[in-house]
């Protein structure tokens, strides 16, 4: 499928940890995929060396501002190797975050100033921003819960983000949420509580209000 003369669209999806993102994601980029060609990416992470920043990125403790700092530099690695380049062939990006979750986790979450999250996004990403973003949101306690049902289904260990606090949750997902109110076109809030039929039909909904993206109906 050639893409080359289509303008190159870029969306991401955010949440807290349980908020019901991979699922709903998946499926979104198979109804893309079908119309465009498609990436499906995720940050921390998406190129090998953001991989390999990945794992200290959730399992090392650090200091707060090297946390953002290390965050930045994987995502500049991706926007490098794989955002930019499939963004100019006129290509579908879907990335399971971007900076939306650096102002929400590191800025909410761990209260690193969102002045220096800014000041670091403008020397990373220049002009680039989501052209759309689906925010999942979920109650904490929903959330707290699936954290749980995962890791004991999956018998896996919790990482540094999954293991925090009730408290730091809440002002993450405060910061996603005020994020969501200042910029109502590009973001969309998803009640993920719900089945996932109704979920996708959110979703649905959410393109159709934006025609801007030129995206024919996801069925």
């Amino acid at each position: 499928m050639n893409d080359s003369s289509k303008q190159g669209l870029f969306i991401t999806v955010e949440g807290v940890d349980g908020a019901g993102k991979s699922t709903a994601m998946a499926w979104l980029a198979e109804q893309i995929a079908a119309q465009r060609t498609t990436v499906l990416t995720r940050e921390p992470g998406g190129t090998p060396l953001g991989d390999r920043l990945r794992e200290l990125l959730l399992h090392e403790a650090m200091d707060l501002e090297t946390e953002t700092l290390l965050m930045f530099a994987a995502r500049r690695e991706h926007i490098a190797q794989v955002i930019a380049p499939a963004l100019a062939r006129g290509e579908v990006v879907i990335s399971d975050r971007f900076t939306d979750a650096t102002f929400a986790y590191q800025g909410g979450g761990r209260g690193v100033g969102f002045e220096k999250i800014a000041q670091l996004e403008r020397w990373v990403q220049g002009e680039l921003q989501p052209d759309f973003t689906l925010l999942f949101d979920v109650p904490l306690e929903v959330a707290r819960a699936r954290i749980c049902q995962r890791a004991e289904q999956t018998q896996g260990s919790l990482d540094k983000f999954e293991q925090e606090s009730f408290a730091f949750f809440q002002r993450t997902r405060d910061a996603y949420l005020q994020r969501a109110e200042q910029a109502p076109q590009r973001m969309a809030v998803i009640d993920s509580t719900r089945p996932l039929d109704e979920v996708k039909a959110q979703i649905r909904a959410a393109l159709v209000a934006r025609p801007q993206l030129q995206l024919a109906t996801i069925e």
